[in-house]
């Protein structure tokens, strides 16, 4: 977006916003060059809380990484156990029973939905709604009890192990979830579409605001979300399958519009998708076994292996390079949020800042999972 045109005064100001500031949703700065109320500039600086968590990586065996993945995106914190499982699984050649595929996948599509519930209830408090919050955290509080169930967490999760999953799941785990959903697909008629999604306040607030086109999701490399909601119908668990999503039947959410209705109705879409994915994999759920047969210690064969999963917040890439030893050579992680933020400084320019804050809470961003 250009700078209008009565932006040409020289008396401008700089403004930081963060990096202690609810508006940025986790340790982020961004040093906002205003004129008046517009954005003339607006620059993210990150760094405040790096914890070298792919160092951290090099330095343990690699199991003692599981635990880490969970305080990258503690919002979708079993989708980054899954990716860290994958890699590894492949590098050492460990074969998943296929009864565990199907419990990482219903734990992982239960974690996607309880962190799209989170950025809802979160983005509309950013936009001055307080009651939705309430409905969202009341349906991810059963999430969150039937998680707990199986993990023993509440939200940084280490259930996946190198070859399966640490616990089975069993008849009151199933009928819970089934129950969920059940009570979920009546709740979201009326308490998220009739009052949220189609109140004209949040409408106007959101609509035609933050244009992101598809060129500058390919620039900057966006995924997840906010590349669907730009019309791109990209997501990794129907371009790239992994685990068992090529045996459900679901629908990828694309909306073509680019603006921050459109990114807020593809995780709406998501959420019942997940649903559907759900259902489907408690139905075909096979009996067996929940490991597989795997070494004490793994010391993969030396190469370059890679994996990607789609997280809530997009492409989730593990990069590992094994040197036939027991700690990982080098890992590179590539994390779907820093790539959607990148994009925040091109599109907020000549924004006013109240519409610059809701397009950056439309991005969904996880600040832990940007500064690793």
């Amino acid at each position: 977006m250009s700078v209008p045109l009565h932006l040409r005064s020289d008396e401008v100001f700089v403004l930081n916003l963060g990096p202690q500031h609810p508006a940025t949703h986790g340790v982020l700065r961004v040093k906002l060059t205003m004129d008046g109320e517009y954005i003339v500039k607006a620059e993210p600086v990150l760094g405040y809380i790096h914890r070298m968590h792919e160092k951290m990586a090099e330095d343990g065996i690699f199991a003692q990484f599981m635990p880490n993945t969970a305080r990258m995106d503690y919002l979708h914190a079993l989708a980054f156990n899954h990716g860290w499982a994958l890699v590894v699984e492949k590098a050492a050649d460990i074969e998943v029973p296929e009864r565990a595929e199907y419990i990482r996948v219903i734990t992982v599509e239960l974690n996607r939905i309880a962190s799209h519930l989170l950025w809802w209830a979160a983005f509309l408090l950013d936009l001055g709604g307080f009651t939705p919050l309430l409905y969202a955290f009341d349906d991810r509080e059963k999430i969150i009890d039937l998680l707990e169930r199986v993990t023993g967490s509440r939200l940084t999760y280490c259930y996946m192990r190198f070859g399966g999953v640490l616990n089975d799941i069993d008849d009151e785990f199933i009928t819970g979830t089934r129950d969920f959903i059940k009570r979920l697909r009546s709740r979201l008629p009326r308490q998220y579409h009739d009052l949220v999604t189609h109140n004209i306040i949040l409408i106007k607030r959101i609509k035609d605001i933050g244009f992101v086109s598809a060129e500058q999701c390919r620039r900057y490399g966006a995924t997840g979300p906010v590349a669907r909601g730009s019309g791109i119908n990209y997501d990794v668990r129907k371009n790239e399958p992994y685990s068992v999503y090529p045996e459900f039947d679901f629908d990828i959410p694309v909306f073509p519009e680019g603006d921050s209705m459109a990114r807020y109705m593809v995780r709406m879409h998501e959420i019942e998708q997940s649903m559907r994915i759900i259902e489907q994999a408690l139905d075909k759920l096979p009996a067996g076994p929940v490991m597989g047969k795997a070494p004490r210690q793994l010391k993969p064969d030396a190469g370059y292996y890679y994996s990607a999963v789609e997280t809530a917040r997009g492409l989730l890439g593990h990069r590992l390079v094994c040197d036939g030893d027991k700690n990982p050579y080098k890992l590179k992680l590539r994390s779907p949020t820093f790539s959607n933020l990148s994009l925040f400084g091109e599109v907020a320019e000549g924004m006013l800042l109240a519409d610059a804050l809701a397009f950056m809470g439309s991005l969904d961003l996880v600040i832990p999972e940007i500064d690793r």
